[in-house]
């Protein structure tokens, strides 16, 4: 991978024999905290500017795990590389922040976002706001697609019995805040799944773009 093969771990707790106090080395909820030699900023992925501790941004990894290179690609190279203060950074594709311990903390993927009037949305906490207000014969898949007017819109694909205007009615009746709302319900007679069995984001884009094409 990029970042082979780790960038930061959780540890046990350990005692410092000359304070005889505990060293914490793990925290619940985090991926740890940057190994020995390996330099993890966030940034804003507009700006790349470092923000501040605390605030979520882009998770950039520096250090000698950093891959090169994608072999014979420098603009895919181009894209995910990025240099910070003279070092080279890869731009992993993950939100998150680093606490004032230095544990990392990810939110979610910068793919899983729609950017809807200047609004950064988590397409996972939109899927988990529907979630509530549906039984669990309704699966469901939030993406964001272009819109001319807001840069980005929400679209929900699902699968289940209910019909689409049902779907919008149910959620326009709902206590979501309407910057959440989907723009479109697509109905399909399943969602797109990777062979481990979990939501596949990439096919479900594809087809929500195709049936939003076809729908428009």
């Amino acid at each position: 991978t990029e970042t082979a093969p780790v960038i930061s771990v959780n540890m046990p707790d350990a005692l410092d024999l000359d304070s005889m106090r505990v060293v914490k080395g793990n925290k619940a909820g985090t991926v740890g905290r940057a190994i020995p030699g390996t330099m993890v900023k966030i940034i804003d992925p507009d700006t790349l500017e470092a923000l501040p501790v605390g605030e979520d941004g882009l998770i950039v990894v520096g250090g000698p795990q950093v891959m090169q290179g994608y072999w014979g690609d420098d603009a895919a190279t181009s894209e995910v590389m990025v240099m910070l203060d003279g070092i080279r950074y890869y731009k992993t594709g993950d939100k998150g922040h680093v606490d004032s311990d230095g544990f990392i903390s990810i939110v979610d993927r910068y793919s899983r976002f729609a950017k809807i009037g200047g609004e950064m949305i988590s397409l996972g906490g939109v899927e988990a706001q529907l979630e509530r207000l549906f039984d669990e014969s309704i699966e469901l898949i939030a993406v964001a697609l272009n819109d001319a007017k807001k840069g980005e819109k929400i679209v929900l694909l699902y699968s289940g019995d209910l019909m689409p205007d049902a779907m919008q009615s149910t959620v326009k009746h709902s206590d979501m805040i309407p910057l959440l709302h989907p723009s479109q319900f697509l109905q399909v007679t399943t969602l797109p799944k990777l062979a481990s069995g979990k939501s596949d984001f990439k096919a479900a884009k594809r087809l929500a773009r195709e049936l939003s094409d076809a729908d428009g």
